[in-house]
């Protein structure tokens, strides 16, 4: 059985390549996230330059905090420079400190694949490069279950009208970035990237899901 966690108008408006299709997910998978537990959890994922991914899931409701970093490279402790170089084979990622019984990862993963685009392979726009990959770091089976449902759903439903090339990878090191990257937008929102690139996707996101927004 299935039910429908996203919308159409959500992803045409945060993702420009996503058709007139519903992502749907599993109830017997989204069922099991949604349990109400008395710990938070853990999300990673990568999608593009973490100053965007990180102001996006700042915004909802449930979230508790989220640090920009790297993961799934070969170099330890790697600094921005490096990540930059795109030698070291990390991606810019974001880990996700969630309660569980205020918002799933399905919830979750939909503003995730809605808010960045999951069918060009190292890239997200103007950003290229392997460290601008998208990829879903799982924490645990669950993850990796929906993770793998959710996107096999989306590509029946040819969602995007493109193959989505997000990988899913079990978590490795996470190392976190400079003191400077984090809270980035927030900190520096007249910032030419930040106005023309981030602006308008918070301002979408909060039209869209305002009611997963913190009040």
């Amino acid at each position: 059985m299935k039910k429908i966690i996203g919308t159409f108008l959500a992803l045409v408006s945060l993702s420009s390549c996503a058709k007139q299709k519903n992502i749907l997910v599993p109830k017997s998978i989204e069922s099991k996230n949604m349990e109400t537990k008395d710990r938070m959890e853990v999300a990673t994922f990568a999608g593009g330059c973490f100053w965007c991914t990180e102001a996006v899931f700042l915004e909802l409701s449930g979230v508790k905090s989220v640090v920009s970093g790297y993961i799934g490279g070969k170099t330890l402790n790697p600094t921005y420079k490096e990540i930059s170089n795109g030698d070291t084979g990390h991606a810019e990622a974001i880990e996700i400190t969630f309660d569980p019984a205020k918002i799933s990862f399905g919830e979750l993963l939909e503003i995730f694949f809605a808010t960045h685009d999951p069918t060009t392979l190292n890239r997200q726009g103007n950003d290229i490069g392997t460290q601008y990959r998208s990829e879903i770091f799982y924490n645990n089976p669950d993850q990796k279950q929906l993770s793998e449902d959710y996107i096999a759903l989306m590509t029946t439903e040819n969602t995007f009208g493109k193959p989505i090339v997000t990988k899913i990878t079990p978590a490795s090191t996470f190392y976190v970035a400079e003191e400077y990257h984090q809270n980035y937008y927030n900190q520096n929102k007249t910032q030419g990237y930040c106005s023309y690139v981030i602006t308008p996707k918070i301002d979408k996101l909060k039209k869209l899901y305002q009611e997963k927004l913190k009040k």
